[in-house]
């Protein structure tokens, strides 16, 4: 519930250092970044008081007090957290009595069995856990065991407003965008080798860190701020997401902005990204580590250009009624503070 003054209820969120928001707020104003604070979370301000904490890195000191339980008070009201690291940073250093906060990767961990016991017991004392694809939601619960924690997922979003629609391009050119844990930059290129034997014209831009050699007519972009990426999306015909499995829908970000942009998308099929692209409505899901099938899903794309723009329209589409920032912050908000 909101007071004629405004918001009557009260949050913190604290985020790293590293990625300041206040710095952040700055860098949106001067049109360089989508969202007016990371994640779009600017938008908890329209439901709650929200105050900003930003987290340094623990010291030795600091993490050593913490294992002994000889740390600061904690401290009371509910904090919110981007992900599991950032909260074990928080607990260790500015300590909660409550929070809530979003997990990304430890699911993935937990299939291996190599999730740290001390993040496990960490979780274990937040309030609730969410996380943005539905097939984290069981594993993550088992993990947690039948504690007090509640498991829930959001739709992850993106910033609409930075990320806009625009014409589709008549030169044919891929992007792919990404430095992820979880990419495949070994299937990609050997994709690409097969697209580039039968469409030599074809421009292809990969934004990665990766090592590997790319084959020849690939350029390799290292960093991109965020305003070169959005207009690197608007080259694209088709905008190529490949990955290892995963359940945290690894490349959402890049497959989201690339939709918004009215781009089609070319994904690894993997349960979370079937979230966010449609087969055969907003792009193509492949099989993991398939080169062969990843080349001609791009083929086909490249092939018809006109059936590929209206994917690209349909993922904006999409994205407006499922994907943004406001939607996401919205449905985070319902289940943690339902009086709001």
């Amino acid at each position: 519930m909101e007071s004629e003054g405004g918001p009557s209820l009260s949050l913190t969120w604290a985020h790293r250092a590293e990625q300041s928001a206040r710095t952040w707020e700055q860098s949106h104003a001067r049109g360089e970044v989508p969202s007016v604070w990371p994640y779009g979370f600017d938008a908890l301000r329209d439901h709650a008081a929200v105050e900003l904490v930003d987290l340094a890195p623990p010291g030795r000191v600091a993490r050593a007090r913490a294992r002994l339980s000889m740390g600061p008070r904690p401290v009371g009201g509910l904090t919110l957290t981007w992900d599991e690291n950032t909260a074990y940073r928080m607990q260790t250093t500015h300590p909660r009595t409550r929070f809530a906060t979003g997990v990304i990767w430890l699911t993935d961990m937990a299939e291996t069995g190599a999730a740290p016991a001390r993040m496990v017991t960490m979780l274990g004392k937040a309030e609730a856990a969410w996380v943005l694809s539905e097939a984290q939601i069981e594993p993550l619960r088992m993990m947690l065991g039948s504690g007090s924690t509640r498991v829930f997922a959001v739709p992850f979003g993106i910033d609409s407003a930075f990320f806009v629609p625009r014409p589709y391009p008549e030169r044919p050119c891929i992007v792919s965008v990404g430095n992820d844990r979880d990419r495949d930059p070994a299937t990609l290129y050997a994709a690409l080798a097969r697209v580039l034997a039968i469409r030599p014209e074809v421009e292809v831009v990969v934004q990665t860190r990766s090592d590997l050699d790319p084959p020849e007519g690939v350029r390799v972009v290292r960093h991109m701020p965020h305003a070169e990426l959005r207009d690197l999306y608007v080259t694209a015909s088709v905008v190529v997401v490949p990955t290892r499995p995963n359940l945290h829908a690894s490349g959402m970000t890049v497959a989201l902005e690339a939709l918004a942009t009215a781009r089609p998308v070319v994904a690894t099929d993997t349960p979370g990204m079937r979230q966010y692209v449609s087969e055969g409505r907003t792009g193509h899901l492949v099989a993991p580590e398939d080169p062969a099938e990843l080349a001609l899903a791009l083929l086909r794309l490249l092939d018809h250009p006109v059936h590929a723009a209206e994917l690209g329209r349909n993922g904006r589409i999409e994205v407006e009624r499922h994907f943004t920032t406001q939607i996401m912050v919205a449905s985070l908000v319902r289940e943690l503070l339902p009086t709001a």
